[in-house]
């Protein structure tokens, strides 16, 4: 019987508590899911001194061994993250220069480590994301980027693994990178009870964006252009043409397509196809409707617009877009 996979997570004061506690439940559950024949993993919270750390929300944690401690071979390292309140209403992440000291040396002895949320930043404060590919919150990624140029900081999946280095977005995606690292070790059948087990969505695969096309526009102070958006995600195969959407709003197609811009940052029929184009990849992702299908239910009609929208938005094709998630 091969030993179960050791993770350390560290944690440092001011984490995120669901960055530390939301992977380890996942690696928690999937060892209860394998069973005691099966052993899958054992955690284990390390901090600077080994004492309990308060966490953003007031919650302690308390840890199982010091930094120092963490001897012997590791499977998976993971540093959590922590992100603070700036002057002027902006957010800044949180660096534990001793968490980072640490960081520079501990991660050469884990088969491989990774980040969640703003922990990146404490990875590339190490200087162990030299060149490499890397994601973190949307809220603090232009930070990562400009602090540290030789990283190829990209703040739209959910999360990236680059060889033996994982980064993931904010809070929850902590919970996708480690479900992926389930299925990596022990097989997608493991991965799939777990999430299943914990109510999760087992396919929000790590390149997916951060965001769906709607959350992604604020809300608006206009309730007819709000409302606008909510009905066009329910009604894809409709006629959702720029003369069709402004008598809908009771506009002149002029006036319609100002306040609609000024209101979303985007055009009429950049938001439609954005919409239809997500709709597309559900489909893809979550059943085995033939291309004919999916451009029909998502209003785009045709393989070919169906083709040519993947293309201009996700830079690849329905068909390969369905094999990678």
């Amino acid at each position: 019987m091969s030993p179960p996979h050791r993770v350390v997570i560290v944690a440092f004061p001011g984490i995120e508590l669901l960055d530390v506690t939301g992977p380890a439940e996942v690696f928690s559950v999937a060892s209860r899911v394998a069973g005691p024949e099966r052993p899958a993993y054992t955690v284990q919270i390390a901090t600077a001194d080994g004492g309990p750390v308060v966490t953003s929300s007031g919650v302690r944690l308390m840890a199982d061994l010091t930094l120092d401690d963490v001897t012997g071979p590791v499977d998976t390292l993971l540093v959590a993250g922590a992100i603070e309140l700036a002057d002027g209403g902006g957010v800044e992440p949180v660096i534990d220069r001793e968490v980072t000291h640490w960081l520079r040396h501990g991660t050469s002895r884990a088969r491989r480590f990774g980040s969640i949320c703003a922990g990146a930043h404490l990875l590339a404060a190490a200087g162990v994301l030299e060149g490499r590919p890397a994601t973190t919150h949307w809220l603090t990624a232009g930070r990562l980027a400009a602090e540290h140029p030789s990283v190829r900081v990209d703040p739209d999946p959910i999360f990236i693994r680059d060889g033996q280095v994982w980064t993931c977005a904010g809070v929850t995606s902590g919970m996708d990178m480690a479900l992926a690292m389930v299925a990596e070790d022990h097989g997608q059948d493991l991965a799939l009870a777990t999430a299943r087990m914990m109510v999760m969505y087992v396919k929000r695969s790590g390149g997916q964006s951060q965001f769906s096309v709607p959350l992604s526009v604020q809300s608006v102070e206009d309730d007819r252009i709000d409302e606008l958006r909510m009905w066009i995600a329910e009604h894809l195969t409709d006629d959702l043409s720029l003369e069709a959407l402004a008598a809908r709003t009771h506009l002149s197609v002029r006036h319609f397509t100002r306040l609609f811009q000024l209101r979303t940052s985007t055009t009429p029929a950049a938001y439609v196809e954005a919409v239809r184009v997500e709709a597309a990849r559900r489909l893809l992702e979550d059943s085995d409707r033939s291309l004919p299908e999916v451009a029909a239910v998502s209003g785009l009609g045709s393989v070919e617009t169906l083709h040519r929208a993947f293309r201009r938005r996700l830079g690849t094709t329905p068909a390969e877009y369905r094999r990678r998630f």
